[in-house]
């Protein structure tokens, strides 16, 4: 895939999946942005700090005219039994997954639709579709990830700029850490998936990067399941 010339903007190129997009979209000829916590480590980023947790507006100072992709990655993992979660607890997943998303969306979208073509990626998990205890805050806030892909689909479908989103299920990020603190916790979480593994960064990262591209020209309004085969797959 060839992005020269192109201009990306990837929130959350600091760590885990982020930085796999980036560092697959650096590759392809690229120019990468970045908003994040963090400084991503990474040469030829321009990045301004940004907290999707927070109310801070978004900067776009560094931003240029033209926005050819945007890959929203910020996510949350907080999971525990339904009557031991707060409002707090929604809340919070909520304004990161979600209010996050679409602060970004609104404050970039003259850029995107002045390119021809651009595309957006978000991301939503295995537990909006398949029903998992303790995962209630994070499944409802990525449910309406979901809902706010195929809306905004088919909104800019006219200015052609595509919205797709993926679904994958446990994947080895810093944000997943304490799920995989332990040979053990990795020998399960492997078990789960019928493809024996977890995901890897690069498993979401070469999809993400597809979708962006023009390859990906006549897909928009899709929910992907990247997940080892589990919402998909029963093993008998």
């Amino acid at each position: 895939m060839d992005f020269a010339g192109k201009n990306v903007l990837v929130v959350g190129a600091s760590s885990g999946i982020g930085a796999a997009i980036a560092d697959q979209l650096l590759v392809a000829g690229a120019q990468v942005y970045s908003l994040s916590r963090t400084e991503p480590n990474r040469p030829g980023i321009s990045w301004e700090m940004w907290d999707a947790a927070g109310q801070n507006p978004v900067p776009t100072q560094h931003l240029p005219e033209e926005l050819h992709g945007l890959v929203y990655c910020p996510g949350t993992i907080l999971l525990k039994p339904f009557n031991r979660f707060t409002d707090a607890d929604f809340q919070n997943d909520l304004q990161v997954n979600l209010f996050g998303a679409i602060r970004v969306i609104r404050e970039v979208l003259p850029r995107l639709k002045k390119a021809a073509g651009a595309s957006i990626v978000l991301y939503s998990t295995v537990a909006s579709r398949v029903g998992m205890p303790y995962h209630a805050s994070i499944a409802a806030a990525k449910g309406a990830v979901e809902g706010l892909t195929k809306s905004l689909a088919a909104e800019f479908a006219a200015n052609q700029i595509r919205v797709n989103c993926l679904a994958p299920s446990l994947t080895s990020t810093p944000l997943a850490a304490g799920l995989l603190a332990t040979p053990e916790k990795v020998e399960a979480g492997n078990k789960r998936h019928p493809l024996g593994r977890v995901g890897q960064p690069e498993d979401l990262a070469s999809l993400s990067t597809f979708l962006l591209s023009n390859q990906a020209g006549w897909i928009t309004g899709q929910v992907i399941a990247v997940d080892g085969g589990m919402s998909g797959v029963k093993l008998v």
